[in-house]
């Protein structure tokens, strides 16, 4: 169809047949009847319309994709229209001047830090019933604090990285022992040798003032220790009255003899005593001329002697002295059995009451009991009280970061946040992702909130400039004929495409990132807001 040409519309036959009887019609009628036929002629233009529906609507779209058709032809080229368009310009752009850095972008959760799921030793027989102290979560748990108390007796915190796995009292030994002591010592209670992994006196005494500060009675004894104790005690004192009884045979049968036999022995012994200093200062009488024998008064001397003693060793006393020995061998054995039902009321500590964390203070995050529910699997969830951000990375990422690298995110109001790299977890193998943990700068308490459990994206300089350089996108960069780096600058107009007037400058490469990269003239004048090209 040719523009000129006026689009027409056959009408229907049946139109034509109404048409023409309408003629008739009018011909042969009345003046009368005029007013009929008109009302007639309207009946059937409308059953025309409802008839036919389809066939107007199919003729309307007709009308409407011909003035389309039209409308387009006039804004179409024809090739030899298009031959004659001007050539396209230069693409370009301006040179960038400030720091230019690489960043690895990463997503991280927002939570605090080591959550580990706290569990209660429910086998001591005590009752797996929780009667109180449920904390609320968000609750702050400090050494010495009650996490829980469970069929009346207190769960206390205690810092620790061995879980309690088993009771501990006098005369046990381990790390877990080495453990407690520790963490008594670090809340201000003296438990002995910390060096030493026994549990002993000092420690039994330590844990009762752990109790006294948790505000609980220590661990009751066995039932019937207290009684072992009185009987023992009692035994000590009959065995310590058979020994006074015993002293008192044994002196009673080794008395010696009477104080007569005793007075003449003694002046028998001062007799020869007397004789014998005679002797020795004896000058000869004159009717004799002779002395006593100094010898033989020493001899009489020394007999007599023998004979006093004899006197105190006469009486055999070996069954007392058996006795006494009996009796002091029975106090011993008393003593020991008091000991023994003593350390069996000392304080100890049982696994069930007792929670050892590590990185106190922590955080409660959730509580799964409540009072008066038994105790089945975790009772809590509890993480460190700091905040960290935890992300993953591929090892490609990954092995370009470093502890302590730093790094930023967006709070919720859109302000950035520093942060530093505090730990990399390679993956179990090769394809595995890297996991990365960050360590926020501090947070107010409001920022904690609204950032919890929440999805942040992270970004963490890998490489930076040292101050600003200049930089252009690294479609600039052509290789010269050396193999030198160069760029192109634009110094006319860049809509006159190759006749516009370029010069070459040769750069030297440094620092890419994010699609530009650092650069410094090296042949040639170029500055920041320069054009290079990037495309023809």
């Amino acid at each position: 169809m040719k523009d000129d040409e006026t689009p027409t519309t056959e009408l229907p036959s049946d139109f034509s047949e109404i048409i023409a009887g309408d003629e008739t019609a009018d011909a042969e009628s009345s003046a009368e009847e005029k007013d009929a036929v008109d009302m007639s002629r309207v009946s059937g233009w409308r059953r025309i319309l409802r008839g036919n529906r389809t066939l107007w609507i199919v003729a309307l779209c007709a009308v409407v994709s011909l003035v389309a058709g039209l409308l387009v032809g006039r804004f179409l080229i024809s090739p030899a229209e298009a031959a004659e368009a001007p050539d396209a310009g230069l693409v370009t752009v301006p040179v960038e001047f400030g720091p230019l850095s690489n960043d690895v972008t990463l997503r991280a959760d927002v939570g605090y830090a080591d959550a580990v799921d706290v569990t209660i030793d429910t086998s001591g027989g005590g009752g797996s019933v929780v009667t109180g102290s449920v904390p609320e979560v968000g609750a702050t748990l400090n050494p010495l604090s009650i996490a829980l108390e469970v069929a009346g007796r207190p769960v206390i915190v205690l810092p620790g990285d061995l879980p309690a796995y088993r009771t501990l009292r006098l005369g046990v030994s381990g790390p877990d022992v080495l453990q407690l002591k520790q963490a008594l010592v670090s809340v201000g209670i003296d438990a002995g040798d910390v060096g030493s992994n026994l549990f002993d006196q000092a420690t039994a005494n330590a844990v009762g003032q752990l109790y006294a500060q948790a505000g609980y009675p220590t661990p009751a004894p066995e039932e019937g220790a207290g009684d072992a104790v009185r009987s023992a005690e009692q035994g000590v004192r009959d065995a310590q009255s058979s020994v006074t009884q015993a002293q008192q045979a044994l002196t009673a049968a080794g008395a010696g003899p009477t104080k007569l036999e005793s007075w003449q022995a003694d002046v028998k012994v001062a007799q020869a005593e007397q004789a014998l200093t005679d002797a020795r200062n004896c000058t000869p009488p004159a009717e004799d001329g002779k002395c006593p024998s100094v010898q033989e008064a020493e001899w009489a001397l020394q007999t007599t002697k023998l004979e006093r003693d004899q006197l105190w060793s006469s009486k055999n006393t070996g069954p007392e002295k058996a006795a006494l020995d009996s009796a002091r061998a029975g106090v011993d054995s008393a003593n020991k059995a008091l000991e023994s039902a003593r350390q069996a009321v000392l304080p100890f500590l049982p696994a069930g009451e007792v929670l050892f964390l590590t990185e106190l203070p922590r955080r409660v995050d959730a509580v799964n009991v409540k009072r008066g529910t038994t105790i089945q699997g975790a009772v809590m969830t509890v993480s460190g009280a700091s905040v960290r951000l935890t992300g993953a990375a591929a090892e490609a990422d990954a092995r370009l970061l470093k502890v302590g690298a730093e790094a930023s995110f967006e709070l919720p109001d859109g302000t950035p946040h520093h942060a530093v790299v505090s730990e990399l977890k390679p993956g179990k193998d090769s394809k595995a992702r890297w996991e990365v943990l960050f360590e926020p700068d501090p947070l107010t308490a409001e920022q904690l909130t609204q950032l919890q459990g929440n999805n942040v994206r992270v970004q963490i300089a890998v490489g930076a400039t040292e101050g600003d350089v200049l930089s252009v996108p690294l479609a600039a960069l052509t290789a010269g004929p050396g193999g030198e780096s160069r760029v192109e600058v634009v110094e006319s107009d860049p809509r006159k495409g190759k006749d516009a007037k370029t010069r070459t400058v040769v750069v030297e490469t440094g620092l890419a990132a994010k699609g530009a990269v650092e650069v410094t003239p090296v042949d040639g004048d170029l500055e920041k807001g320069d054009l290079v090209v990037v495309g023809r």
